[in-house]
């Protein structure tokens, strides 16, 4: 073993403490399995400090410095901002006319209808809402809420809205 060494330029006492490392195993493995499970369950949005805070409550006192340099290791990197839900897709479809031209008042109920789809955090799910309203008094005509922003959560809610049409009453229905 001797010349080995003096061939790697390495100590005896190095090479005797690397065998005994490797012997032992990861000390920390427990604790990883433990940052890995937080991480996980609140999909990755939780950051070392909200990790320590998490794990503090479980159990023993652990150091924040520990477990940043452990998510570090482990590759565990939190998002900053989750990305946000964007309906613009560029100017690939076909664009209609202005017809409300940017005057959002109504000389009568049912005449100018407004509608959006707007993205709600909810404990860290995201929902959907699909509101019209009437420019007129500012009433909202019909609603939908849904997990998913598709065409099917506004044509429930169009219908909705459709239904509640007194007489011979068409009105504008704006949309960006």
């Amino acid at each position: 073993m001797g010349p080995l060494l003096a061939a790697a330029k390495l100590a005896r006492s190095t090479f005797y403490y690397q065998c005994q490392v490797q012997r032992d195993g990861d000390s920390c493995a427990s604790l990883k399995a433990q940052i890995q499970k937080i991480f996980d369950k609140h999909k990755g949005r939780y950051g070392y400090r909200r990790v320590t805070a998490h794990l503090c409550q479980a159990g023993p006192v652990i150091n924040h410095k520990a477990v940043q340099r452990l998510m570090q290791m482990m590759g565990l990197k939190s998002l900053v901002r989750p990305k946000k839900y964007r309906s613009y897709r560029g100017p690939s479809h076909a664009q209609a006319p202005h017809l409300l031209q940017r005057q959002f008042q109504a000389d009568a109920p049912q005449q100018k209808w407004v509608t959006d789809v707007t993205e709600f955090n909810v404990r860290g799910d995201k929902l959907y809402l699909s509101p019209v309203m009437d420019l007129y008094n500012g009433e909202i005509v019909a609603y939908e809420v849904g997990d998913k922003p598709n065409f099917q959560l506004v044509r429930r809610m169009l219908k909705k809205a459709l239904s509640k049409l007194k007489g011979q009453c068409t009105p504008l229905l704006h949309s960006d």
